[in-house]
């Protein structure tokens, strides 16, 4: 695969809003920069829905998978393959087995930056993407609640434990608490804060034509890696 850099975005916590972050990273970047998505989350796919796409690629001549395109971002979901009122209740081999079917029969060219929208938690679907893939970096998504906290700290200590570069953590305000974004979340464990995004209807109910401002920071962080 032509992917210059291939950055993972993650949380242990479900609901801290780290697939619209993830979008909204993806839309920021593509205004300078070939950009792709990696909806790699087996139990609840949302960048299909996020970026309203509604056709899905067309297997019938071939195993190849050619990313569809929203925004000028390329994106591929496990969403494009399941019922989305149906849950996704595979375990095991056959969980690996279906994330390493999207990786490996995914079409995505030359690509300046490709982003892993990560399933919450820490079990065999990250072993399997680390297994799969060269991952160069990981941001942590992560709300000021302490539960939130709690749980991606378990997150930090997989990741060192797999040698995966930790790029920083971006704190979603999802609670508009006016005090958030004052204080390092994690001062124990040497994580960078990249940003704050703040509480904002156009992310809460996502608008994928809005060009958040919060971005700007993170994103000239981001760039600094290439």
């Amino acid at each position: 695969m032509g992917i210059k850099k291939i950055i993972a975005f993650g949380s242990a916590k479900g609901g801290v809003g780290k697939s619209s972050i993830t979008a909204s990273i993806a839309i920021g970047l593509s205004k300078k920069y070939k950009v792709g998505i990696l909806d790699a989350d087996i139990y609840g796919p949302n960048q299909d829905l996020l970026f309203k796409i509604y056709e899905k690629p067309d297997l019938s001549s071939t195993k190849i998978i050619t990313p569809i395109k929203r925004n000028n971002i390329d994106i591929i979901s496990m969403g494009f393959f399941l019922d989305s009122n149906t849950s996704a209740t595979w375990r095991g081999p056959l969980l690996s087995g279906a994330i390493k079917q999207i990786i490996n029969s995914s079409k995505w060219g030359n690509l300046d930056f490709l982003l892993i929208d990560m399933p919450p938690g820490t079990g065999d679907s990250y072993l399997t993407i680390f297994n799969e893939l060269s991952v160069d970096h990981f941001i942590l998504i992560t709300s000021s609640n302490k539960l939130s906290i709690s749980d991606s700290k378990r997150t930090i200590s997989m990741l060192n434990k797999l040698d995966i570069n930790i790029l920083g953590y971006i704190e979603n305000n999802i609670f508009d608490m006016s005090n958030s974004g004052n204080d390092n979340l994690f001062p124990k464990d040497d994580i960078h804060k990249l940003g704050t995004f703040k509480f904002n209807k156009n992310m809460y109910d996502f608008d994928p034509s809005y060009n958040n401002p919060d971005n700007k920071d993170i994103i000239i962080k981001i760039e600094n890696i290439i």
